[in-house]
């Protein structure tokens, strides 16, 4: 326990920030919260000022997600705590730990309704709809422990963004303040059902072809996983977030059209930290809701957060840490099961047609290919709702580690992609890290071009532009007659703008000229922009190999009836 004497309330926020091990809050001064930036710049906290409240927050979530620590990000109430709002929401939803730190009105005003400057009606119940929890400091003394609360919230359980609010007055008041130190809660404080392990073991020792599909529940679990995978040689695979939890390139590693063609024969399937989007979703009717599986074969789930077990029922249910869990699980296996020698075989036949298969996606498996043959196995990879980021989530990327593939997840957010990779690169300065967009979600926050000039962040961003929101686009023409509305784009000499905001700036037209362009940016390590032009519509759609209701096989003889 540490006394400060006579500091503001803005920078006991601050003391009890570092206090939880930040390093770095990506933020936006303003009235309400001069005393907490008076923090910032009395500590040696590293500040990232970009040039809209959204990118503080995204960018909080790529240094979240790459990382595994918690983000933090700062900016007035009101206004600017509501344009973060598209960036929790995706952090509530990909399961990344946030803490937002923000103002209130003076405390007089609260819930007067007098209309005082960025004053909400409720703003705390407001955010509530959308995150974890909204603390509001009332009590100054208690700034340090409700500071720690919301860093213990924000990582314990299925972790996700907390806010914390602070009066304007409050916040400027001179005390003494006592910094408490942080209590993180122990991995031995977490008990396991053992009845429901007990139940999963069974279930498995009479498995013949089980299956692992991981979700960013189990991305600090990838030893047990694999070891878990390697008792039975049963393939690993995932949609999005858990890619790359067991490495693609490698024997059991499965990107998902390869999961799929050996979908028909799993008998056992083994959830680990997901929600299933992929087999049960994508493989089936995305239009109608269901409670459990309505086919298929058995399921257990492992899941930290026990709300999920009613939302989608398993057979088995293990509500516990993914870590420990498989960990369980290995011990009580290893001596009751063995590998299937056979399953390498129907792994590798999968895994080679599925790649095989995919190669139609031109040009996008093109340029991919050249971006897997560049990148280190260590390097980031960021995509964007674009038709690079749809022929990634097919397996058009294979990712070689966990946390280097980050995805918006299920909110499927638009724009997300560039300001979240700044703050990947922000975490990770001396790794190679890729923001891969289109046109249109580029353009979301392309002023933050001169942020990374500003902060020499070295990201190297590739916009795939042609002139349009092309998904938008195939769908209006395929289901709407033709009827192009709103998905036609002009777009800016995006060269000159990178050249305008002192980013290096380059223009390439085929993958072939992309290659050396881009080994030379990954060398160089700095903020950078690579223009790949292409024409509108040009793309193959991805989408038969991501709502795959039948496998290659099933589809290849329909084919031949047909």
């Amino acid at each position: 326990m540490k006394i400060i004497k006579s500091i503001s309330g803005g920078e006991a926020i601050i003391a009890s920030v570092i206090e939880n091990n930040a390093d770095t809050i990506f933020g936006i001064p303003g009235a309400q919260i001069y005393p907490l930036f008076d923090g910032i710049f009395k500590s040696k906290v590293n500040l990232i000022t970009p040039r809209h409240e959204q990118t503080a927050a995204y960018m909080a979530m790529g240094y979240a997600k790459s990382t595994g620590k918690t983000g933090v990000f700062s900016v007035v109430p009101g206004p600017g705590i509501l344009n973060t709002t598209a960036a929790l929401c995706t952090a509530m939803g990909n399961c990344t730990p946030l803490v937002a730190l923000t103002g209130q009105v003076p405390t007089s005003f609260v819930g007067k309704g007098r209309g005082h400057l960025h004053e909400l009606t409720d703003q705390s119940g407001t955010l509530r709809t959308l995150i974890k929890e909204a603390i509001s400091i009332d009590n100054p003394q208690n700034t340090s422990r409700q500071v720690n609360e919301a860093f213990r919230l924000a990582q314990s359980g299925r972790p996700g963004p907390v806010s914390v609010e602070m009066c304007w007055d409050t916040m400027a008041d001179v005390s003494d303040f006592t910094i408490d130190e942080p209590v993180y809660p122990s991995e031995l404080d977490e008990s396991i059902d053992l009845d429901s392990i007990n139940d999963a073991v069974k279930m498995l020792v009479s498995a013949k072809k089980p299956m692992i599909m991981c979700g960013s529940g189990a991305l600090d679990a990838a030893e047990e996983v694999l070891a878990l995978a390697q008792l039975f040689n049963a393939p690993v695979s995932a949609f999005r977030s858990g890619r790359g939890i067991v490495s693609e390139d490698s024997p059991l590693g499965v990107p998902p059209v390869a999961a799929r063609e050996l979908w028909g024969d799993v008998d056992v399937l083994i959830g680990i930290g997901t929600r299933l989007e992929m087999p049960y979703m994508r493989w089936g009717n995305y239009m109608n809701y269901e409670s459990a599986p309505s086919s298929g074969p058995k399921l257990i789930r492992i899941d930290i957060d026990p709300k999920q077990m009613d939302i989608f029922k398993p057979d088995v249910a293990v509500v516990a840490d993914a870590k420990k869990a498989c960990r369980l699980l290995f011990n009580k296996l290893s001596n009751k099961v063995k590998p299937n020698a056979f399953r390498l075989d129907e792994i590798s036949t999968a895994k080679h047609l599925a790649w095989k298969a995919i190669q139609k996606m031109q040009p996008q498996m093109s340029y991919l290919s050249v971006i897997r043959d560049v990148l280190p196995r260590d390097g980031f990879y960021i995509p964007e709702l674009s038709q690079m980021g749809f022929t990634t989530w097919a397996g058009g990327l294979p990712v070689l580690a966990p946390r280097t593939f980050i995805d918006a997840g299920f909110q499927g957010t638009l724009g997300y992609g560039f300001p979240t990779a700044l703050g990947v690169k922000v975490a990770n300065p001396d790794k190679a890290v890729l923001s891969v967009c289109g046109d249109g979600g580029f353009m979301f926050s392309a002023q933050e071009l001169i942020t990374a000039s500003e902060h020499n962040i070295g990201l190297i961003t590739l916009v795939f532009n042609n002139q349009g929101y092309g998904n938008v686009m195939r769908d209006q023409k395929m289901g709407y007659g033709g009827r192009l509305s709103g998905s036609e784009l002009t777009t800016p000499d995006f060269v000159k703008l990178a050249e305008s905001c002192h980013v290096r700036a380059h223009r390439v037209f085929t993958p072939q000229q992309l290659k050396p362009v881009l080994e030379m940016c990954i060398n160089k390590n700095q903020p950078a922009l690579i223009e790949i032009v292409g024409e509108r519509g040009e793309e193959v759609s991805p989408w038969e190999f991501i709502n795959m209701t039948s496998s290659l096989k099933d589809k290849e003889r329909v084919d031949q009836i047909w």
